[in-house]
């Protein structure tokens, strides 16, 4: 079960279809348009690139509502464009997962459509269906203030039918074996393609138990081991992405207490208490949510990120946390979202302050598991919230200074590129931040590179180091006889620290690894160290020779080698 562990020392970069770039001239992006940029992602440093949703959808969800598992959206190419996308990745090193959107499909499904119109149709249990309204019906809402329900009456099918989500997307019926074998199939199709991995959308409630009358369900947690044995079968270094929002308490169930379900999980709790950690310098939940995401199975990974394609979701935290986190990034009521979220990009929350950017990535980069980038928060990108939900933080990716900031020839993208005041694509994009070399893009590339070298924080355990500063963050990572340790104040007021790295002897020398800024221990082996305003600092613990000392198995600290 173990196979190739490539995503412990991963990067990857999220992006769709249509915001990356538009070679067809008609407004949206496409497969051709990627391929002329995967040379920027190449240097860019990313080893995995996560591609949203690209099959046949009426695109009322941003193509979350599929219609086809087994084509490719006209509007975005062909099955041949695919492969020659797989194909070009490869030949860079970029490994490709997709989404895997199987929660629900369209209502325009070919499924459905058969399931709606003939009761006796072997797709009518291939969906949730109940002939009267249920008690529970007006609860559960994923998207609450926009979603009303979570049954709708089927005027075709003279029945109610089931869905988590919006109201034209339709649950399938996951615990049905038909539907099972189906899933997989899916998965072995892409596989098949060059795909190296999903991203699973909305595991908890593709796993729940559904019908009209559960009112409390339970996960079915053999599902994720039948999913992860199928595609690690099929491609032995296959990856699973989990994106489930659950308690700590829950994390082993998903990752399987012998690691034998999902490869990786996003760190929800850990991104929630960074926001808050970063809206009021107090890193003390944000201590508590990376004690209590620890404990793990050797082959299972945390994927860290600051911001995606959804709204920064803040429901795990204390309603004195989330206002305090609202208070900072997201004062007005138009930035917030279904109650509980932030609907922004990283740059115009953190007020464009280049400061507070790069120790925000800093920490991201340096948290315990892999980091994961959205499209353009590499040159800072804003959000138009003009529009709708979620799409605010969703437009095309800037290119240059061209018209439409390089993402289409077309008179008119699907979404308006943002244009004019800080964030348009005539002050921010790629073409005038390469030739910087002190811009956000470069500098990004920089920290990418080095977070590439120090595998410690991949693949390593972590200790989190006292500073006696509740707004400084000390993490050290140890890994095959190396040590590597990072520090970030997220105040905006400098401070002096005392650290002791509990090292010994040579081992207790820290090199700087993104200046000349070493430092030497004092006679009781801490170190005085100086951190400017929202500063960060990347130490190796000795010098930089580790990879002579590197062993072909872990050591503890102190053990010698």
């Amino acid at each position: 079960m173990i196979g190739d562990l490539w995503y412990k020392n991963a990067v990857i970069y999220n992006l769709a279809l249509s915001t990356f770039m538009d070679a067809s001239g008609d407004g949206i992006g496409d497969f051709q348009g990627l391929l002329r940029r995967l040379d920027y992602l190449h240097g860019l440093g990313v080893t995995c690139i996560w591609l949203g949703p690209f099959q046949t959808s009426p695109m009322k969800d941003d193509g979350y509502d599929v219609a086809d598992y087994y084509t490719v959206d006209p509007r975005y190419g062909t099955l041949g464009d695919f492969v020659e996308f797989t194909h070009a990745c490869e030949q860079r090193g970029i490994r490709v997962i997709i989404d895997l959107v199987i929660n629900h499909t369209s209502d325009r499904h070919p499924w459905f459509k058969a399931a709606r119109s003939d009761p006796g149709s072997k797709y009518r249990n291939w969906y949730v269906w109940s002939d009267r309204k249920p008690a529970n019906a007006d609860t559960g809402m994923v998207f609450p203030g926009v979603q009303e329900s979570t049954w709708t009456y089927d005027r075709e099918a003279k029945a109610w039918y089931f869905h988590r989500f919006y109201k034209f997307q339709p649950d399938l019926n996951t615990a049905h074996p038909e539907v099972h074998a189906e899933l997989l199939k899916i998965m072995g199709f892409w596989i098949q393609l060059g795909v190296a991995g999903f991203r699973m959308d909305a595991v908890p409630f593709i796993i729940a138990e559904k019908g009209a009358e559960v009112t409390e369900p339970k996960e079915q947690f053999g599902m994720l081991r039948s999913f992860r044995e199928f595609v690690q079968w099929r491609r032995g270094d296959a990856v699973l992405l989990a994106e489930a929002n659950i308690l700590p308490e829950d994390d082993l169930h998903y990752f399987g207490d012998d690691g034998d379900r999902c490869h990786m999980m996003f760190n929800f709790q850990v991104n929630q208490t960074l926001f808050y950690a970063l809206a009021t310098a107090d890193t003390a939940p944000l201590v508590t949510a990376l004690k209590v995401t620890k404990p793990r199975p050797a082959t299972a990974q945390w994927g860290c990120f600051l911001r995606n394609h959804d709204e920064l979701d803040l429901g795990r935290l204390t309603e004195e946390q989330r206002q305090a986190v609202f208070a900072a990034f997201g004062p007005e009521k138009c930035m917030q979202l279904y109650d509980r979220g932030i609907r922004r990009r990283l740059a115009p929350m953190l007020h464009d302050d280049r400061r507070r950017i790069e120790l925000a990535y800093s920490l991201m980069f340096t948290l315990p598991g892999t980091p994961v980038i959205r499209y353009g928060d590499e040159i800072g990108m804003g959000d138009d919230l003009s529009l709708p939900e979620r799409n605010c933080a969703r437009t095309p990716m800037q290119w240059s200074d061209e018209p439409h900031g390089g993402f289409t020839k077309s008179d008119g993208p699907e979404i308006p590129v943002i244009a004019g005041g800080v964030f348009g694509y005539e002050r921010i994009n790629a073409a005038v931040q390469r030739r910087d070399p002190e811009s956000l893009l470069n500098w990004t590339e920089r920290i990418i590179r080095m977070r590439k070298e120090c595998p410690e924080i991949g693949w390593g355990d972590f200790q989190i180091l006292k500073t006696g500063r509740p707004e400084v963050l000390a993490l050290r990572y140890d890994w095959r006889n190396n040590g590597v340790v990072v520090l970030h104040n997220l105040s905006d007021k400098p401070c002096e620290i005392l650290l002791d790295v509990e090292g010994h002897g040579e081992a207790c020398r820290l090199v700087n690894l993104l200046s000349e800024d070493h430092s030497e221990p004092d006679s009781e082996g801490r170190h005085d160290l100086v951190l400017e305003a929202y500063g960060y600092r990347w130490f190796r613990v000795g010098g930089l020779d580790y990879l002579l000392r590197r062993t072909e198995a872990d050591k503890k600290p102190g053990e010698g080698g």
